[in-house]
């Protein structure tokens, strides 16, 4: 990535690249807590703002680092986390995480207009989780609405137009 691309557009409208590196950045910084233990009160507002500094680079790696360990530690799955809509098994906050941040790739890469792909097999994964949940996602307002795509299109293509976006 080159420095002058921070402020490309996404297809996150609302947000430009740096901005949207900075949600996935903050997404991690909250994972350790809430696996931990902790609730949306006792975080309250600590992850607010920039996150990303001057070096957004390493402000992610350090930030999935401590992610990825809090989801690997032993039992880390097993537990429940209080998110903002209520009490959440570890599993499906995992899942949702990889959803976040498959969908947040492509997102990133069409930003700064690298490779779109994603991996087949994660797409595969991500869509079988989110198509029972359409109907939530929608209602949600967090997406676009979906956009209409053929019927033979591969798991990435149904997967980002679920999700609202024009692949």
């Amino acid at each position: 990535m080159r420095p002058e691309q921070w402020h490309n557009p996404t297809p996150c409208t609302e947000w430009d690249v740096r901005a949207l590196v900075n949600h996935v950045v903050t997404e991690q910084l909250w994972a350790p807590l809430l696996l931990d233990g902790a609730t949306i009160e006792d975080i309250g507002d600590r992850f607010d703002g920039d996150q990303l500094g001057d070096d957004p680079v390493a402000a992610w790696a350090s930030a999935a680092a401590a992610a990825r360990e809090a989801f690997a530690a032993p039992g880390a799955l097993r537990r429940s986390v209080e998110l903002s809509y209520g009490r959440r098994p570890a599993q499906g906050y995992c899942q949702e995480m990889t959803m976040d941040l498959t969908v947040h790739a492509w997102d990133l890469a069409r930003g700064i207009e690298a490779d779109e792909g994603l991996d087949p097999e994660l797409a595969s994964d991500v869509l079988a989780f989110i198509e029972p949940q359409v109907d939530q996602l929608a209602e949600s307002g967090l997406f676009a609405p979906p956009v209409a795509v053929s019927d033979d299109a591969d798991a990435q293509t149904r997967l980002l137009a679920l999700l609202g976006r024009r692949p």
